[in-house]
């Protein structure tokens, strides 16, 4: 199942969610596919589509996700990371009315040029994408809490230990 995640920020991504109905029409992509759509105006005519999940509901969907599609938010490509999901970015941009600036493309660049995800800069890379993920080893993410965590496991074992 591909889960398509595009937050709750008040502003649509309509861009996004057009170019996957257009995906699944040319059979680009023939598995389930559910949304959580956010603020979007547009209604998907080839899958399953919800406006906004409790904070349990997507935590279920993303457990059962193979593919995370997301906009550039730094939440939703966290946890999916955290899942070891592989994640395909794409940033919603001012040009559109989708956000107030383009901070998301930053965002998926970080993330991207670390491999941690496959970024986007526009909804046109999708179908690439979507291809280019089915090889995509992401490198595994760790948190700086995680790695605070661990230096004072070892700190602390050592000092036990000593």
């Amino acid at each position: 199942m591909i889960l398509v995640s595009l937050g709750t920020q008040d502003f649509p991504f309509n861009r996004l969610l057009e170019k996957i109905d257009e995906l699944i029409e040319k059979k680009v992509i023939q598995e389930e596919v559910i949304a959580q759509t956010g603020y979007s105006s547009y209604v998907p005519r080839h899958f399953k589509y919800t406006k906004f999940t409790t904070f349990d509901e997507f935590e279920d969907l993303l457990d059962q996700c193979r593919i995370l599609i997301t906009h550039g938010g730094t939440g939703t490509i966290v946890g999916g990371l955290r899942k070891k999901k592989r994640i395909i970015a794409v940033p919603r941009l001012k040009k559109y009315a989708e956000h107030v600036d383009d901070h998301q493309t930053e965002i998926i660049n970080l993330f991207s040029d670390k491999n941690f995800i496959i970024g986007l800069e526009d909804v046109s890379g999708l179908e690439q994408a979507l291809r280019a993920i089915e090889t995509f080893e992401p490198i595994d993410y760790v948190s700086g809490n995680q790695k605070i965590v661990s230096l004072i496991d070892n700190f602390l074992g050592r000092t036990v230990r000593n």
